[in-house]
């Protein structure tokens, strides 16, 4: 008899693609993809997973997605082989949290270089009194510029974050800033490039949109 839990988790060999055309998400072993999948199909967006370079075709969109340590998982990245192909994607491509940090050109975490897609650095918060390490919790963010990622969604909307490290703010780049001891980088963008600091998974009606957002770009 199956768990509860095993019930609720398809394996990861299982590609639910509902046809040609969905988000492919990027498989490389950083983090729990289950949240983000099961937001997908509560929302009936077709979804599937990569896990060759062969599978970028079977798809119009890419999530890249992560949890824990930016270095770790930018060796995973590495040792999958994907990294040349992620880097000359032309289709609407989304990195959420650690996936988001991967696309900037270093992080403090690990002494680590990572792809270098938006040349942004990826920085530690500073411990104090007011703003502990890690930032846990609901926070708002704002825009800095118009795209159709966040279509309505207000300005001053919370999201869920859970990261001990930062992007930068670079206005060049920045799409949406929050501040939590100093001014960073909620949201970056570059090309077809997209990503999030936050989990739009666990952000309740305005992480939603976003994700059905970015299933239309």
């Amino acid at each position: 008899m199956k768990t509860p839990d095993q019930n609720n988790k398809k394996s990861l060999a299982e590609a639910p693609l509902q046809g040609r055309g969905g988000i492919g998400i990027i498989l490389y072993g950083a983090g729990n993809i289950f949240s983000l999948t099961a937001a997908l199909e509560r929302l009936g967006i077709p979804y599937g997973f990569i896990n060759s370079e062969e599978d970028f075709d079977k798809y119009d969109r890419y999530i890249i997605p992560g949890v824990g340590h930016a270095g770790a998982a930018m060796n995973k990245l590495k040792a999958t082989g994907l990294v040349p192909a992620i880097k000359a994607l032309k289709k609407p491509t989304l990195g959420i949290c650690v996936g988001m940090q991967l696309l900037t050109s270093y992080s403090e975490e690990g002494d680590s270089n990572l792809l270098d897609i938006i040349p942004v650095k990826t920085l530690r918060f500073a411990d104090s009194a007011e703003h502990k390490v890690p930032h846990t919790g609901w926070n708002r963010v704002y825009p800095e510029k118009e795209n159709p990622l966040f279509e309505n969604i207000p300005s001053g909307s919370h999201f869920y974050f859970v990261h001990s490290y930062f992007i930068e703010h670079d206005k060049a780049y920045t799409l949406l800033a929050a501040d939590y001891g100093n001014q960073f980088s909620a949201s970056i963008w570059l090309d077809n490039f997209y990503g999030v600091q936050f989990h739009p998974e666990k952000s309740g009606e305005f992480g939603e949109t976003l994700l059905t957002n970015f299933s239309k770009i």
